[in-house]
């Protein structure tokens, strides 16, 4: 008995001690992810010059919120906050109810053509058109200044259905949907009332990496989407940050001039990064329960 206690305390030490290595090892990895972002947090409130000279580690120098006053300012940032919002809502429907309708059936092992359909999927992951036939594409079918061309040309992400239809081959039970077809339902309303309620989990992740993609999208608004009415967020960003560098050129002939609007720069640049991001750290709170449990479900499986 005494050897038996004696090694089962040995064994509660050794556990103990890895929770704490596990425990440590966490918490620096969880300072390498979050510090840059706080650090630029705490640089949209501080005096760009200390910035650069090291004297805002943890805390601002000089606390002000000039940056964010002159960002404001600029009246295109609302309109560029509800675009951003119209299009990542909408864009978001779309891309996961495509992924959806694409999956579900590539799923279905006796579906006639399931493998031909598989490889010609996976063939436009590593080959495309290029950017000028896909722009000539778009125009010719009338979307250019068109919202619809941020979602029709990209609407199917090829990775995001081999995950999902991963998730339905070994996460749905086969009996409840052979249940439903022998009591008359069809693959319609399989689909609708089983298999999208049982996949809630991979519906959050399908959510949470479309509505990072679609917020975060400027390049496909600015080549698509010319006038400044429908810009969204970031490129509404984009255009003030090229606005203030040109300024403060411009500033460098005028005596005294160029280092204060050097300054109000580089303080716009830091809250712009802050502003930009900021909606999404406030969702993702929400859908995290989610991420995780939906992306090992949809994860291949040996």
């Amino acid at each position: 008995m005494g050897r038996k206690k004696q090694a089962g305390q040995l064994r509660g030490l050794s556990d103990r001690t890895s929770d704490i290595i596990l425990v440590v090892i966490c918490l620096f990895v969880m300072l390498l992810v979050a510090y840059p972002l706080y650090y630029v947090l705490v640089a949209s409130v501080s005096n760009p010059y200390d910035v650069y000279a090291g004297k805002t580690f943890l805390l601002p120098s000089e606390f002000t919120l000039s940056g964010y006053k002159a960002l404001f300012a600029d009246n295109s940032i609302a309109r560029g906050y509800i675009n951003s919002i119209k299009y990542t809502v909408i864009g978001t429907v779309f891309s996961v109810l495509m992924v959806y309708l694409a999956a579900y059936p590539l799923s279905i092992k006796d579906l006639p053509g399931r493998k031909f359909l598989s490889i010609f999927f996976i063939i436009t992951m590593y080959f495309g058109g290029g950017l000028i036939p896909t722009y000539l594409i778009v125009k010719e079918t009338g979307l250019i200044n068109n919202m619809w061309a941020l979602f029709l040309p990209g609407g199917v992400g090829v990775g995001n259905m081999i995950i999902v239809r991963n998730f339905f081959e070994h996460s749905i039970p086969k009996e409840m949907v052979e249940a439903a077809e022998i009591d008359g339902a069809s693959k319609w309303t399989t689909f609708v009332k089983i298999v999208v309620p049982l996949s809630r989990a991979i519906m959050a992740v399908m959510v949470v990496f479309s509505m990072v993609a679609y917020w975060n999208d400027w390049f496909t608004a600015m080549i698509y989407l010319p006038g400044q009415e429908q810009a969204p967020l970031p490129l509404v960003l984009r255009n003030i940050l090229i606005k203030s560098s040109a300024s403060a050129s411009q500033a460098s002939t005028i005596s005294g001039g160029y280092a204060e609007l050097n300054k109000m720069t580089e303080m716009i640049k830091f809250s712009s990064i802050i502003v930009a991001a900021a909606p999404m750290l406030v969702i993702y709170p929400f859908v995290q329960k989610y991420f995780e449990k939906g992306f090992m479900a949809g994860a291949v499986k040996g």
